[in-house]
């Protein structure tokens, strides 16, 4: 069978990347921002925690309808006007106190902004591909850590200098300048995708699931996907205020983040080239593997070199987990379910990205510290590797294409 791959995949693969690494910034103020946020509405360190699980949750629930949008109104009108709505959202955040930082990034950015342009990407750039598929998902999922290894830096400067305000002001510029003309040059229409059937390279409707209904399988990943972002985000979230209560510099805590994020660049594109070998649930009990560790590790560090080397080393780890989610699900589900069972199965990610991080928030709020919502993420991580192998288990030992693009 003809592979639908040319040098027009990667050309569009390369400029959702662009697109993906300015829009994963906008999470990323209220990460660097969340004490001075917090001081500046004499507010608790939950009220931003809780707009960045909002921002989650309205990502993961508006990528649902947006993807299905996409399939039927194009993938281009989708992106831009999810990069209004972030642009839009960066301004209201800063306006009207504690509701404003809620509407602008939750509803905004979240719900109309990250999920017109996270699952409806993911979606696309998979049908531009057959053959290298895990490696152009782990391209384009690498823009958050992109956006990672760029923007903390400089929004800690932009807020010590002008403050939180106007440093989300000016991105909100950047958002438009980078992401529109992004989107209207490069966002064509996908190729056809080969028919399913014994010889075709697609999944069978209606057909069983690793000998299971397809929406138990579908549940199943879902629950898998929650249980391992509730990890994922806490250092993801709280890293720089962490290192801020041990006593290291904010900007320091910036550019550990930094590292984290940018490890995870470089190690993403590893994953993606195992998982096209391996298959997507393998690529994902690794990696979910690697993430336990790594996370544990940080219980027992409190130096600034050994949290340096421990955030490397979770941004190894967990780099390689999300996407193979994706790559999993187009192999076990037909390309005609794609638009509403990955958008469904990612929205299980997203509230534990949510759950995780306002967890931090709420438990650093009673107790004083991280370490309690850290011990947690272990064990919610723990449980992921027993959903996960259970999958695992059923992959045909002769046919493990199954699990592979």
């Amino acid at each position: 069978m003809q592979s639908i791959e040319t040098r027009t995949s990667w050309t569009t693969a390369c400029a959702v990347l662009a697109i993906l690494s300015v829009i994963y910034g906008s999470p990323l103020i209220l990460v660097v921002a969340l004490k001075p946020i917090a001081a500046d509405l004499d507010v608790p360190r939950s009220v931003p925690a809780l707009a960045a699980a909002l921002l989650s949750f309205g990502a993961g629930l508006g990528g649902i309808l947006l993807a299905w949008l996409a399939d039927r109104v194009g993938v281009r009108a989708i992106v831009m006007f999810g990069a209004l709505a972030v642009a839009a959202g960066l301004v209201a955040a800063t306006q009207g106190g504690e509701w404003g930082l809620y509407f602008g990034f939750g509803v905004l950015v979240g719900l109309l902004g990250n999920g017109a342009l996270g699952a409806p990407l993911l979606i696309y750039v998979s049908r531009w591909f057959d053959r290298r598929r895990g490696t152009a998902l782990a391209l384009i999922s690498s823009g958050q850590y992109v956006a990672g290894a760029i923007w903390p830096t400089l929004f800690e400067r932009g807020i010590e200098h002008w403050g939180w305000r106007q440093t989300s002001w000016a991105f909100a510029g950047v958002v438009l300048l980078v992401t529109l003309p992004l989107a209207l040059v490069y966002l064509r229409p996908a190729p056809a995708t080969p028919a399913g059937g014994p010889l075709g390279g697609e999944p069978i409707a209606g057909a069983s699931v690793l000998g299971l209904r397809p929406n138990t399988v579908l549940a199943l990943l879902s629950a898998a996907i929650f249980l391992c972002c509730v990890p994922m985000a806490q250092p993801s979230v709280h890293l720089v205020s962490f290192c801020t209560d041990l006593g290291i510099s904010a900007s320091r805590g910036a550019a550990m983040l930094s590292v984290l994020l940018g490890s995870a660049f470089i190690s993403r594109q590893f994953w993606g080239w195992l998982a096209d070998r391996i298959g997507g649930l393998r690529a994902i009990l690794l990696g979910s593997a690697c993430q336990a560790i790594t996370l544990a590790m940080f219980l027992v560090t409190q130096d600034e070199m050994g949290l340096f080397a421990v955030s490397a080393a979770f941004g190894l780890g967990f780099a390689g987990i999300v996407p193979n989610y994706i790559l999993a699900a187009r192999a076990l589900f037909p390309n005609s379910e794609a638009s509403w069972r990955i958008p469904v199965m990612m929205f299980g990610g997203l509230l534990g990205m949510a759950a995780g991080g306002w967890m931090g928030g709420l438990i650093y709020d009673a107790y004083g510290s991280y370490l309690p919502s850290f011990a947690i993420g272990v064990l919610a991580n723990i449980a992921n590797l027993a959903v996960i192998g259970f999958l695992v288990s059923r992959l045909p030992r002769r046919q493990h294409r199954l699990a592979m693009a």
